[in-house]
């Protein structure tokens, strides 16, 4: 009988591990591993929760695939929010190159990312303001003061499509009222705001509503002691309220301060 002189090559009849698919059971210990120090891999949480429900482990599957679902979302959100910006960033560059309609369009297409972005809604109020599409800027601007009700600005350009909107040649509305309220919002997060004081209180005067008008005034002088723009805009008040007693007391206040200023000479 013939014996054989050697044993058959190894690769002939072992097996390498190596190139053996995992078990499922294996598959799932080596992802809950890799999830123990990587616990945001959302693309590991979604294979576990197949693998769970391959294994009929129904709860755990729902677990991790909600998981998965929930981190994917916040990566999705954030990428939109980054990419709106970019879409808002263009759009300020065709906008400071005069290009209205190109910059319209990319914060528009800022707004479909992301509807919140600031600045979008910020430049969509301003460019439709500026022509004179009233009503356009105020939903803008109305959905600005809804994200940054702290934001004096906002309101500031609120207040003046409101009052623009009272125009009877502009509209039908009935907007004055608002656009007073908007001033005094900014006013309360801006107490040095002059140019909203200045507006308000001409709106105040031509409306007779002189209280209004003085207390706006005092604050304003109260807020920027340095502006003589707001003393002589309060003398101003004081004066057609027939106030002429405290009228020459504000005279005498910004003569005092200015002349105490001049002596002092500029701070080095």
């Amino acid at each position: 009988m013939d014996t054989p002189t050697s044993l058959p090559p190894q690769g002939d009849t072992a097996v390498d591990l190596g190139d053996r698919p995992l078990t499922p059971d294996e598959e799932i210990a080596g992802i809950e591993k890799l999830l123990d120090s990587e616990p945001d891999d959302f693309q590991a949480r979604c294979r576990l929760g197949e693998l769970y429900f391959s294994k009929g482990r129904l709860d755990d599957a729902l677990a991790e695939v909600k998981k998965a679902i929930e981190m994917a979302e916040s990566l999705r959100a954030e990428m939109n929010r980054s990419l709106a910006m970019y879409y808002a960033n263009l759009g300020t560059i065709y906008a400071t190159k005069n290009m209205a309609d190109e910059a319209e369009a990319e914060f528009q297409h800022a707004l479909q990312v992301f509807p919140h972005d600031v600045l979008a809604l910020f430049n969509l109020g301003r460019l439709y303001a500026d022509k004179k599409h009233y009503m356009e800027a105020k939903g803008y601007y109305e959905r600005l003061v809804e994200i940054t009700p702290d934001d004096p600005i906002a309101w500031y350009n609120l207040a003046g499509v409101y009052i623009e909107l009272d125009n009877p040649q502009v509209s039908d509305y009935n907007t004055i009222d608002m656009g007073i309220q908007c001033y005094l919002r900014t006013l309360e997060l801006d107490p040095k705001h002059l140019e909203s004081a200045f507006k308000l209180m001409e709106i105040a005067l031509n409306h007779k509503k002189t209280d209004l008008a003085i207390r706006v005034m005092e604050n304003a002088v109260e807020h920027n002691p340095d502006e003589p723009l707001a003393y002589y805009n309060l003398i101003s008040v004081y004066d057609k309220c027939k106030m002429f007693e405290q009228a020459e007391e504000a005279r005498k206040r910004l003569k005092e301060r200015f002349a105490k200023k001049a002596k002092d000479g500029p701070k080095s």
